[in-house]
């Protein structure tokens, strides 16, 4: 139960804050890469993996871990199987498909399942593509609420190579600050989407086969 009332110390402490300072979900993200025969890359399986605060707060919301023993019962992890999935019309679940200039359609997702593990809730999903032999991927929420972090380098097939070139984040942080402070001389304007500037290139390409 000390745990129970540190982390909601924690949730009243970050909501004393300007939402926009700073995200407040963290999910540690994992890619793999699908293709087909002819080695087109057809999809993405995604993995996010939930901080232990957010975490918490889902199965609290859910009412699931009752006795807060850290593990869930298979009836528990049913009813948790998909909590993420119910997207609002124009999520686009924030992952981004580039090829070239061109921003590729990605497909609905496809519940591969979810898990729970030492605290932290992990969720997987697949999501289709149309053909492609190079792409490049960007995960972010466009409003920085949330921080995705892909620590991992993609799981690829044989044939395929990667390159993750890490965001500045001093960069970032700069661009973060000056949206920040111009909320704070104007409360009317719009906050900048400031995402996308912390977030991994993620550059696959894949040889014919």
């Amino acid at each position: 139960m000390d745990n129970v009332m540190k982390y909601f110390a924690i949730i009243l402490a970050c909501l004393a804050a300007p939402l926009w300072a700073h995200p407040h979900v963290f999910i540690d993200t994992g890619l793999k890469l699908v293709v087909n025969d002819a080695g087109d890359i057809t999809g993405v399986e995604v993995s996010w993996k939930y901080d232990q605060l957010y975490s918490l707060l889902v199965l609290e919301d859910m009412e699931l871990d009752d006795d807060f023993d850290g593990a869930l019962t298979e009836a528990e992890l049913a009813k948790l199987n998909g909590f993420d999935l119910k997207w609002i019309t124009g999520y686009e679940g924030d992952l981004f498909a580039f090829e070239g200039d061109k921003k590729l359609t990605l497909g609905a997702p496809k519940n591969l399942g979810t898990s729970f593990e030492d605290g932290q809730i992990i969720s997987r999903h697949y999501r289709a593509l149309d053909g492609s032999k190079a792409l490049r991927l960007k995960v972010f929420d466009p409003t920085y609420y949330t921080q995705y972090e892909v620590f991992d380098a993609p799981v690829l097939p044989e044939g395929c190579t990667v390159d993750v070139q890490k965001a500045d984040l001093a960069k970032a942080r700069a661009l973060a600050s000056a949206a920040q402070a111009g909320e704070a001389t104007d409360p009317n304007a719009a906050f900048p989407e400031v995402g996308e500037a912390f977030a991994s290139t993620v550059e696959v390409s894949c040889a014919p086969l």
